[in-house]
This record gives C-alpha cells, structure tokens and sequence, in this order.
C-alpha cells in the first residue's frame, strides 16, 4: 500500500518527564509493551526493537478478546539520542518523531504518512490515543 497524495498526520503530547526518561520508555520493548494500545480493550503483547539507524523494530498489537492481531513494524532511516525517530514502514509509509527537551517536560511530535483504508480522522484519534497512553503510562511509572 502506498500513499497516493502528499498529506500528513501529525500528533502532539507534552510529558511531564525528563528526556531521558522519555527516550527509554519510549524505546524499551518491556515499555513498549505497557502503553502501544489506542483503547483499553487492546495490548501490545510482544515488542522488539532494535533502535539505531537501519534497525528494525515490530510490536504486535492485538484485540484483548483474540478477535484480531497485527504486526507494526519498520526500518529505521535516522536516529539521534533524544532528539529524533525517524523510519519507514513495511508499507512505505514514512514516520517521523521530534522530541523536544525542556527541562522536566518532553514534548513529543510525531508526523506520519496516513494509509488509504481508514479516514484520516480516525488514524489521527488512533495515533493520537497511543501518544497519549504512553505519556500517562510514562509520567505514572
């Protein structure tokens, strides 16, 4: 599947934690399995990620029923500490992820090629959603 037109998806969220912090619990796969869930009725039962450019990285994400699972996964294109995630999706889509220190806060950007299947509504709550799982899972733990 590849994106047709030139529109992006961009989500947003500040977290009340140093960059540091942020970085870990962004890139741990045992993090990345607590908070990579848009709703309550779904997981993210395994993870894994190998975070440095030309890495690859893959979390299933799955319903909590079993009616449904999927891999998300990519290649990573640019990495810098702290700072920026960029990468490629199995798909060709494009993502890319500023974070932006400010003492004990981070302010997370993430700007994502959308896909064809859904609205671009509802990929921007879904995304939306993880960021904002992550940044209560990363500021209660």
């Amino acid at each position: 599947m590849t994106t047709a037109n030139q529109t992006t998806i961009t989500v947003e969220s500040t977290i009340n934690a140093p960059i540091e912090k942020v970085w870990q619990y962004w890139s741990a796969p045992e993090h990345i399995t607590q908070w990579c869930a848009a709703s309550d009725d779904w997981h993210a039962p395994e993870a894994s990620n190998d975070l440095r450019t030309g890495g690859k990285f893959s979390t299933t994400m799955a319903a909590k029923d079993g009616s449904f699972s999927f891999d998300f996964g990519g290649e990573y294109t640019e990495v810098k500490e702290n700072e920026l995630i960029a990468y490629v999706l199995g798909d060709g889509r494009r993502v890319k992820i500023i974070f932006n220190s400010y003492g004990d806060t981070t302010h997370i950007t993430e700007t994502f090629d959308p896909e064809s299947t859904n609205s671009l509504e509802m990929q921007h709550a879904g995304w939306q959603a993880i960021l904002d799982n992550f940044r209560k899972y990363t500021e209660n733990n």
